[in-house]
């Protein structure tokens, strides 16, 4: 009984030591990267809560409004946009992957093909509308006022000589219209939840060399907390570079 008692007490104070941390993630690949590190963490003495999210607002709103203690979705332009319009403070605590945006299509094969006045769809938020408009300019459909206008909208398009009409729609919802228009500029976590395949189902795609790494965001006041530097350093480990490697094939690439 002595023994039990003991071992009980261990297990009780072990349980005492770990420490929670509640971090908001979209579905793929991010939640699925965090499950990945679950197992070590918690060896670590951190015990991951994971809270799936399908949009781009309220991950952020909720770490702001002290609800979770992080979040892991988003890459540093949107972060500072949100900041900039929200004003909050939200900081970011380390680099993880990128996934390269691309141009999805269930009519055409091609670019080339894109007809007279087409219909494209691109995400409404600000950093991922720019994104997508610029990664038209690269593949030769547009062209914009200023070429490196990582905030361009539709308004800022100078030429556009097959005269596409661009329409903004929320991130999440541009997969489920795909069928309805002639060309979608897709995050590519969407676009992994409905099964497309970016290095094979892209009609065009950024480079590895992409300015929009994925990051694990704080607050400024808990983002040196240990439990959250942890998280970090499994994020940025050998073992999640394997991970991403094998699991996504290049759909998503390592940033470290």
């Amino acid at each position: 009984m002595k023994k039990l008692l003991a071992a009980f007490a261990a297990l009780t104070a072990l349980t005492a030591q770990a420490e929670s941390l509640s971090v908001a993630a979209t579905a793929v690949p991010h939640a699925e990267i965090l499950e990945f590190v679950k197992p070590a963490l918690a060896k670590d003495g951190v015990e991951l809560e994971i809270k799936v999210f399908t949009d781009y607002v309220q991950p952020n709103v909720q770490v702001a409004e002290k609800r979770l203690d992080a979040n892991f979705f988003q890459h540093q332009p949107y972060l500072d946009e949100f900041n900039k319009s929200r004003g909050t403070e939200l900081v970011a605590v380390a680099g993880v992957h990128v996934e390269p945006f691309g141009a999805y299509s269930s009519k055409i094969k091609s670019l080339d093909a894109l007809p007279e006045g087409a219909q494209v769809v691109i995400p409404n938020d600000a950093t991922n509308g720019g994104r997508a408009l610029l990664l038209l300019q690269k593949a030769g459909v547009i062209t914009l006022k200023d070429a490196s206008n990582i905030l361009a909208t539709p308004k800022d398009i100078a030429e556009n000589p097959k005269g596409i009409k661009v329409r903004e729609l929320e991130a999440a919802t541009l997969p489920r219209v795909l069928n309805q228009v002639d060309l979608a500029l897709i995050n590519t976590n969407y676009a992994l939840e409905a099964k497309l395949n970016p290095t094979q189902d892209a009609l065009a795609i950024e480079g590895s060399d992409s300015p929009y790494v994925n990051i694990l965001v704080a607050r400024a006041d808990n983002k040196d907390n240990a439990a959250l530097q942890k998280l970090a350093k499994a994020l940025n480990s050998a073992e999640v570079k394997a991970f991403i490697a094998e699991k996504y094939q290049g759909a998503v690439v390592p940033a470290f």
